[in-house]
């Protein structure tokens, strides 16, 4: 007989990181459970209704809980472990948590949209309805991954915007997925995430749109070759059209164009209100699109008398639409003009040295 044979074994104890019972638990908590003198065998955290499970990983003496928790809910937490001397042991806490109003929480929006096909082009653009304080902590729980891989960098914008691009364009017919969990976590001063999110997107061909300004004509290249050839009108001398590198950002078949959303007022002699522009596509937040303008084919190919915008034929502009999509990438060369930073999705016309700067890891 050996001396330990004599020696009775402990009994387990386990232990959570929230008191039975407990209200207000913050939202940002990671229910956790351990035991001493055993091991824990299996853990359940869900709502009361039964509607919600949390999962978990248990290793050995701890299990923890795999994602944070929502505000204005009651919990259950059913650990039971194995002691020592082989006897079982269930431990159960009921508890709730913190109530937050909207003012509180911060949902993220997310550009592209799931399952969308994008140009090479197109930034990952998440915006917040409340401002995030915490970008540090905000920007470690926020991945972007491609296959194949890339090298890329988050850059702020503001409290409220932050965009993910590569270094150069996207390869063509990349898959790529944006994983953003923060859900419940803190953004500082008071306010917490608000819906994790799981994007998958893909990448299109590589499609580059070059407009001379000068020479009034726009090639397409697809995959480095060239598609297409479109003469063109820009825009006039009081009105010049952008110099940089543009993306398409949005899409109509058919839209109204009114001046004054540019700030050019009614009374103005520059003033215009055009229906049905057919094939337009949007590549500044001031007003620049490519679509079709029949009222200025004399001028395409060899005059620029547009307010800015890229006219074209209908039957090119039709043709331009099909095979466009958002992403796609505009370059505007030869112009007296510059494009302003954020006047659109403007990210490539920002040197990577500076682009990584805006990090809020760098």
């Amino acid at each position: 007989m050996t001396p330990d044979e004599g020696t009775p074994k402990d009994s387990i104890v386990l232990t959570a990181n929230v008191a039975p019972k407990a209200d207000g638990v913050e939202v940002k908590t990671i229910v956790s459970a351990s035991a001493t003198h055993g091991i824990i065998s299996t853990a359940r955290l869900a709502t009361v209704d039964g509607k919600t499970t949390i999962a978990g990983s248990v290793a050995g003496s701890s299990w923890v809980a795999g994602d944070r928790l929502e505000p204005s809910t009651t919990y259950r937490l059913s650990v039971t472990g194995r002691g020592d001397d082989g006897k079982e042991q269930t431990l159960s806490r009921t508890f709730s948590t913190q109530a937050l109003s909207l003012a509180q929480q911060t949902y993220p929006s997310v550009a592209p949209l799931r399952g969308e096909t994008v140009g090479v082009g197109m930034p990952v653009i998440v915006t917040f309805d409340v401002p995030v304080k915490n970008r540090a902590l905000f920007e470690r729980n926020m991945t972007v991954e491609s296959t194949p891989a890339v090298r890329g960098s988050w850059d702020w914008f503001s409290d409220r915007e932050v965009h993910f691009r590569p270094q150069t364009f996207w390869p063509a017919h990349a898959r790529v997925n944006v994983s953003l969990r923060l859900n419940g976590l803190p953004a500082g001063g008071g306010v917490y995430g608000q819906q994790d999110q799981d994007i998958d997107f893909k990448v299109g061909r590589e499609i580059i749109s070059v407009v001379n300004i000068a020479k009034h004509r726009l090639k397409y290249t697809v995959d480095g070759r060239v598609g297409k050839t479109i003469p063109v009108t820009t825009g006039d001398s009081g009105h010049a059209t952008r110099e940089g590198t543009k993306v398409i950002m949005e899409k109509f078949s058919s839209i109204d164009m009114d001046a004054a959303t540019t700030g050019v007022d009614s009374e103005d002699p520059g003033y215009y209100n055009i229906k049905d522009v057919r094939w337009a596509m949007r590549v500044t937040n001031s007003g620049e699109f490519l679509h079709a303008a029949p009222w200025s084919v004399g001028a395409q190919g060899s005059a620029n008398v547009s307010h800015g915008c890229t006219g074209m034929s209908t039957a090119d502009a039709a043709w331009l639409f099909q095979h466009s999509r958002r992403g796609d990438v505009v370059r505007y060369v030869n112009g007296s003009r510059q494009l302003e930073d954020r006047n659109g999705w403007t990210d490539w016309n920002v040197p990577w040295s500076e682009w990584v700067r805006g990090s809020a890891l760098s």
